[in-house]
């Protein structure tokens, strides 16, 4: 029997939009490079070597973060414990949308994501470092 889904990811989405600030990212590079703020990248590995980082942004794979933020727990990284804000993103901005609530829900404020994450912020011109190539080695 199939199970049912009481609440979809599109449901989740609205509610964490109505919840969180969601910055454009014209609004978020006027805050890059700013030393109160901490730009955190959720994207795993495979997607910052596909398609490149934010100069500065703390990396933090999704699938971490609760684990990361609070105190008690043994992985938590002192990143979180700042008093900074702290503007989450992913590669397209649903991810960021759940996790900056999650954030938010968890203690950690102020929090923000950027609509449209890195896909937006690359398209828009806004600074960032190419990924590597894996053959940078020197196949012929």
């Amino acid at each position: 029997m199939p199970q049912i889904i009481t609440k979809g990811y599109k449901a989740l989405l609205v509610e964490a939009e109505a919840a969180v600030e969601t910055l454009s990212v014209e609004e978020a590079r006027a805050l890059h490079g700013r030393d109160d703020v901490v730009f955190v990248d959720l994207r795993d590995p495979r997607e910052l070597e596909r398609e490149g980082r934010m100069p500065e942004a703390f990396h933090c794979p999704r699938g971490m973060l609760e684990f990361w933020i609070d105190p008690e727990s043994p992985y938590a990284k002192p990143v979180f414990s700042q008093d900074k804000r702290f503007v989450f993103f992913c590669a397209g901005g649903w991810r960021s949308a759940l996790a900056a609530l999650t954030a938010q829900e968890m203690g950690l404020k102020p929090v923000a994501h950027i609509a449209g994450g890195f896909g937006a912020w690359k398209k828009a011109g806004a600074p960032f470092d190419a990924a590597e190539s894996k053959d940078a080695g020197g196949k012929n």
